[in-house]
Formats: C-alpha cells, sequence, structure tokens
C-alpha cells in the first residue's frame, strides 16, 4: 500500500501540506482532486522522490515500480511502436543481452516468458490504438508528430509499462472524447494501484473507486467515485456547519448571561460558572465556504430561424476536401455536440460554421444579423501575457468605464486579485475564463466552443454547465468531458468518413459503440430533442426555485440577527419590560420557525436541481 504519514511541506514558505496522511490500499484506483493549486502535483513528485519533505515520510510497498507520464515524448526517429514498446526496461534490456552463456541464456529466455514479452507489441500496438493513432501512424518516428500527439505517446508508454503505482496528472487534457472513453475503461481494468489528478468528473465516475481529497492542506480518503465523494462531503460539511451554528447560539446565550448578570452579586456564581462553560467549549469551526465558480454570458436578441444553414456543401485547405456533401442546419435554441476522432473534421466544421474558413463548394447561408463567439484551445495561448484582464477588455470596450469592466470580469469569476494581474502569472483556469469572456463579448447568438474545459477544475464545468443551460443562444460544443456533454447537448453530430451525419441514439449509446459493445434502438433525434429541451426549461425554473430561497434565507437571517441584538440587550431583562421582553422573544420564535421552514424548501429545491442534472 500506499501510506502518506504526517507530511509537511512548503513551497517559498507557503505551506502545501502539514502534519497530512493517507493510506492508498494496494490495488486501489484512485482520483486525487482539490482546489487548483494547492499541492496536488506537488505529492506526485514527492511520491516519485523527486521532492524532499520537511517532516514525516512516504511509505512505498518494496521495490514498487512508480510510473508517471513524462513532459513529452522525444521528437527522435524511433516509431511510435517502439518508443512505447522502449518504456518497458526490463524487456528491451533482456532482448539486447548478447550473452553467449546457456545458463544465461536460459535464464533471460525464462523472464522474458515470465513478463510475457512476446505479446508486447500486440499490447503495446493496442495502447496507441485506444489513443487514437492506426496502424499506419504507428510505423511513423515520433518527430512526425505536433507536441500534444507526442504527450498521447508518452501516455502510451507510462501505460504499457506497468507501473505498480501508476501516477497520472490531468491525463485527458490532451486526448479527444473518444481517446477519454477508452482511457476510461483501460483504468478500470489496469490490475495496480492507480492515482490520477482529474477534473473530468465521468472519469472520476467510472475508473475509480476511491477518493483523495486535498484540502486545507489536509489528505482525506473517501472510498467510492466522485458522485458518492461529493454527496458524503456535502453532507459533512452539513453537519459541521450545523454543529457550529448550534454552537454559536449556546456560546452568545451564556456570553449574554455573563454580559447581564456579572456585575450582580445575587448572579455572580451563575454567571462565574457560565464563564468556565465557555472556556471549556471545544471550539467548532464552521466548514469554509466553498468559492463560488461562475460564468455570466450575455443574452443575445432572437433571430428568425435557421441562423445557419448548408446547402451540399464541401471544406478543405486548398487540396482535397475534408468534408463535403454537408446538409445542415442550425437553429438559436440547439445545443449541439461533435462527436468523432480527432482528424475526422470537427475542428474543420467548427471554423466552416465561424466563417474562418470558406466553402470549397455548396452554399452556406447565415442570418445577417448573427453574431458567432468562439472559443479554441488554442485561444488560451494567443493571450498578451504582459497585460492584464482588465487591460485586454479595454482594448475591446474603450468606451466602458473600469468599474464597469471589473464588474464584467467578475462576471467570469475573475475578481480584484486577477484582474491587475498580468496574463503571464494567471493559472490555466483563470485564463480559459479570459478567452471564454472576450468570446462571448458581443452576445453571440451562435457560441462555438472547442475544448471549454482542459483548464478548469469541477467547480467550474459545474458553472460552464449552468451558464450554458440557461444561455439563449446555439451552443456547438467539441469537449472529451462527457458530463458536459450529457448535460448540455440535445443534439448529436458524428463527423466521420468526410461526412457529418445525426448520430440518432445517446451518448451511453455512442460511448458503448466506441467500446465495441451492441448498438442499441433509441427515441428519434426529434423526439430526443423536445424532451432534452423541455428538461432544460424544467431546470432553469428549478434553478431559479433555488435562487429565490437563497434570497428569503438571507433576508430572514438578517432579521433574526437583529432580533438576536435586540434581545442581548440588557435593559429589555429589567422588571418594566416584561411585556416587550415577551413581544420580541415571540417574534424570535417566529423568525426562527420561518427560518427553518425556509431552509427546508430550499432543501427541496436543490435537491430537485440536483436530481434533474444527474438523469
Amino acid at each position: 500500500m500506499l501510506k502518506i504519514q504526517d507530511i509537511t511541506y512548503a513551497i517559498d514558505g507557503r505551506r502545501l501540506f502539514e502534519n497530512a496522511s493517507a493510506t492508498i490500499p494496494t490495488g486501489h484506483k484512485v482520483g486525487f482532486v482539490g482546489p487548483n493549486g494547492t499541492g496536488k502535483t506537488t505529492l506526485f513528485r514527492i511520491i516519485r522522490g523527486e521532492l524532499a519533505l520537511e517532516g514525516g515520510e512516504i511509505e512505498l510497498p518494496r521495490r514498487a515500480k512508480i510510473g508517471g507520464v513524462a513532459q513529452e515524448a522525444p521528437a527522435n526517429n524511433l516509431s511510435l511502436l517502439e518508443t512505447v514498446l522502449a518504456a518497458d526496461i526490463e524487456r528491451a534490456t533482456l532482448l539486447s543481452d548478447t550473452s553467449q552463456d546457456p545458463n544465461r541464456i536460459a535464464e533471460v529466455q525464462t523472464r522474458l516468458a515470465d513478463i510475457d514479452a512476446w505479446s508486447a507489441e500486440g499490447r503495446a500496438s493496442a495502447i496507441l490504438k485506444g489513443l487514437g493513432f492506426d496502424e499506419a501512424a504507428q510505423k511513423r518516428p515520433c518527430a512526425d508528430f505536433s507536441g500534444g500527439w507526442r504527450m498521447r505517446v508518452a501516455l502510451a508508454a507510462v501505460l504499457f509499462s506497468a507501473p505498480d503505482i501508476l501516477l497520472l496528472d490531468e491525463p485527458t487534457n490532451y486526448l479527444d472524447l473518444e481517446g477519454t472513453i477508452w482511457l476510461e475503461s483501460f483504468l478500470a481494468r489496469y490490475p495496480h494501484t492507480v492515482v490520477v489528478i482529474s477534473h473530468d468528473r465521468d472519469l472520476l465516475n467510472r475508473a475509480v473507486g476511491g477518493i483523495l481529497h486535498l484540502e486545507n492542506k489536509q489528505l482525506t480518503f473517501y472510498q467510492g467515485n466522485y458522485d458518492t465523494f461529493a454527496k458524503t462531503r456535502a453532507a459533512k460539511r452539513a453537519v459541521q456547519a450545523a454543529a457550529a451554528k448550534k454552537q454559536t447560539a449556546q456560546r452568545d446565550h451564556l456570553q449574554s448571561f455573563v454580559d447581564r448578570f456579572k456585575a450582580k452579586a445575587s448572579k455572580a456564581k451563575q454567571a462565574q460558572s457560565r464563564v468556565k462553560a465557555l472556556e471549556r467549549m471545544e471550539l467548532i469551526t464552521p466548514p469554509e465556504e466553498v468559492a463560488k465558480r461562475v460564468f455570466t454570458f450575455p443574452q443575445p436578441e432572437e433571430l428568425s430561424p435557421p441562423i445557419v444553414a448548408i446547402e451540399n456543401g464541401a471544406v478543405g485547405y486548398g487540396g482535397p476536401d475534408i468534408l463535403s456533401q454537408l446538409e445542415l442546419r442550425i437553429d438559436q435554441d440547439d445545443r449541439i455536440a461533435l462527436l468523432g476522432k480527432n482528424g475526422e473534421g470537427k475542428s474543420t466544421l467548427s471554423k466552416l460554421i465561424s466563417d474562418r474558413l470558406k466553402t470549397s463548394s455548396g452554399r452556406l447561408v447565415t442570418h445577417n444579423k448573427l453574431r458567432i463567439g468562439y472559443f479554441a484551445q488554442h485561444q488560451v495561448d494567443e493571450l498578451h501575457l504582459d497585460e492584464t484582464p482588465l487591460q485586454h477588455l479595454q482594448s475591446e470596450r474603450p468606451d466602458h468605464s473600469p468599474a464597469r469592466l471589473r464588474a464584467v470580469l467578475a462576471g467570469f469569476g475573475l475578481g480584484p486579485d486577477q484582474v491587475d494581474t498580468v496574463v503571464g502569472r494567471l493559472s490555466g483556469g483563470q485564463k480559459a475564463r479570459l478567452s471564454l469572456l472576450l468570446a462571448t463579448l458581443d452576445a453571440p447568438h451562435l457560441l462555438i466552443l472547442d475544448e471549454p474545459t482542459n483548464h478548469l477544475d469541477i467547480e467550474s464545468r459545474e458553472a460552464l454547465v449552468q451558464a450554458l443551460t440557461t444561455y439563449s443562444g446555439a451552443v456547438i460544443l467539441v469537449s472529451h468531458d462527457m458530463h458536459l456533454l450529457s448535460l448540455v447537448a440535445d443534439r448529436l453530430w458524428l463527423v466521420s468518413d468526410g461526412r457529418v451525419t445525426p448520430f440518432e441514439q445517446d451518448l451511453a449509446a455512442y460511448r458503448a459503440f466506441l467500446l465495441g459493445g451492441p448498438a442499441q434502438k433509441k427515441p428519434s433525434e426529434k423526439y430526443k430533442t423536445k424532451v432534452k429541451k423541455f428538461g432544460r426549461e424544467h431546470l432553469i425554473a428549478a434553478r431559479n426555485e433555488v435562487r429565490r430561497s437563497e434570497e428569503r434565507i438571507e433576508k430572514i437571517t438578517q432579521m433574526h440577527s437583529k432580533l438576536q441584538e435586540k434581545l442581548a440587550d440588557p435593559k429589555l431583562y429589567e422588571d418594566h419590560n416584561a411585556v416587550d421582553l415577551a413581544v420580541w422573544q415571540k417574534k424570535f420564535h417566529e423568525i426562527e420557525t420561518a427560518l427553518v421552514r425556509a431552509e427546508k424548501l430550499w432543501i427541496t429545491a436543490t435537491d430537485t436541481v440536483e436530481k434533474m442534472e444527474n438523469v
């Protein structure tokens, strides 16, 4: 097993771990989660022995082989298959043994048989295929591929080497949906221990059976997948918050008594006993509020349908057409997910619709007032690293006041600490938020998002889902995040073999299809679209009820606090104020009853939203 015992570690004086402990049983598949920047990647480096602890220790199984993805596969002339095979160092060493000693030859052959060396090429090829490389690609040199594709080769190499403890840091960031689904299945069957840092909720639900949570410099291990962890943690936080609230009320009551009667001789003993009770009371700290992640998309005016229509269209890059025979229509209330392997033309179609490419034949007709917002990962890299988010917006909106622009930035979760920080010092998630803001600044009628979640944590992804659900424009999504697609998309287009066709089944059927499972008959696309839109309207209504409930609780809580202040006034307890005291106590009781009722309504509303989101 992997034992983390009382570890302490700091970077530049900032503590990441303080007497943190956790135990991961041998063979467990564990998702490692926690806010960005809190030390998850650092812990991986500590486990690999790259960093020295200030205190505590990491206990590993004897002779355990630890593996992780290299920063990048080398851009050399070895083929992809040769590169992956070379990752099994023992096999490569045995095969290169040139000893002529019969005993040594027998020993080598026995060990090669023990490690199943003769099936290695087939296993390596299967892993590469699962990650998107066909047989022809596997024979090409690494140098032929871009950095993103070489990262897939690096992942294939570590999976093939089959370490006893496999450490993966955001492995889906450079995979498409098909590669992500394959990886989920592979990890679920992996015979050794896996710890994976990921914000991909579907992977954390399908591929792992435990969650390691990093929060407040401490590690906590939870049995179960991510959904189980989220429910367990929410329940623990609710209990902790209720206990803290109850204790606060008790302390306030005791302190009120002390303040009122500490000067009266007749009550001195009782007051003193309450002082001692306050001193003995072990303070329960309420859970910190989870930082809210927000996206606030401006809403466009409604246009008459269709907003985009393609008739017998074809598109390419000057040579043979990448896509042809396109017969497509987009309305403003469409939510479309593009399915298909990398290289089949999803990005090409996105560029065509967004007017970044022209048709080589056929017609593309758009509404004359159509505004399109476009987000792709490369745009994050095109931000000006020496400018702040505020300066980016001032370039786009020079006539707007700084205060107004700061409010716009806040609507995308970029607060005072980020708006005046140069982009080069922002996190990947903060850069992605800025790029999304710039893409939606003009209130587009059609929003095209190409892998929008790569740098976003789970809370930010949930916020993006909510924003897209309430957004009144059309959405086209290319994403490896199955959770995002399942909650947002109500139409599926399959981009394959140079064509774009409706996928008449659902995402579960597509997943089964990719994994070689049987296809099942599903309701028609038209029927599913109506159901999905109907469901989205009800989800919006349910979320509005949650918001109203929260506002109601806030108002009642303010009244409750004012009444507490009133009842804490010692003058109210003087004999001549007995009638007033009774009136105020009655009002306080009514407010407490109203608060309990409001909280129950909020719980009901949030439960409704949770059930609808998980359908």
